[in-house]
């Protein structure tokens, strides 16, 4: 597969930060059989927001209404699925860089056989600017 990024959907919920609610969440849309694409979750303030990228989103729509969450309304954030080099992350943050578009925010994982995947961020008044800098499908 070639290096590939990609504008994609995804949505967000605010959950109380306390364990158990992910697997709580997680489970519901798995068994709704929504496949999740990539998922994130971080603290806000006293809560924590969870983001969904799923294959099928209002699958996951249904799925977290069925579970009793709001997941508002879709938003953009970039997939980056690509091969796996030394600076590889620094090229994309350049190519942004240059063109005067901060990253609000990126996570980076090596996915073994030397590939790697992100979800990468910014501005919604940034994503077409940026979709056309990083070549975005």
């Amino acid at each position: 597969m070639a290096d590939q990024i990609s504008r994609v959907d995804y949505y967000s919920v605010i959950v109380p930060q306390k364990a158990g609610e992910a697997a709580r969440i997680l489970m519901a849309v798995e068994q709704a059989g929504v496949n999740l694409i990539a998922f994130s979750g971080f603290p806000e303030g006293r809560k924590a927001q969870l983001d969904f990228v799923a294959a099928d989103g209002p699958a996951f729509v249904k799925a977290a209404k069925s579970a009793g969450l709001d997941p508002g309304r879709k938003k953009t954030v970039f997939l980056v699925e690509a091969g796996d080099r030394v600076g590889a992350v620094a090229a994309i943050a350049s190519k942004l860089a240059e063109a005067g578009i901060n990253i609000t925010s990126m996570q980076a994982i090596c996915a073994g056989e030397n590939r790697y995947g992100g979800l990468l961020w910014v501005k919604p008044e940034d994503v077409r600017k940026a979709a056309k800098v990083l070549g975005a499908v």
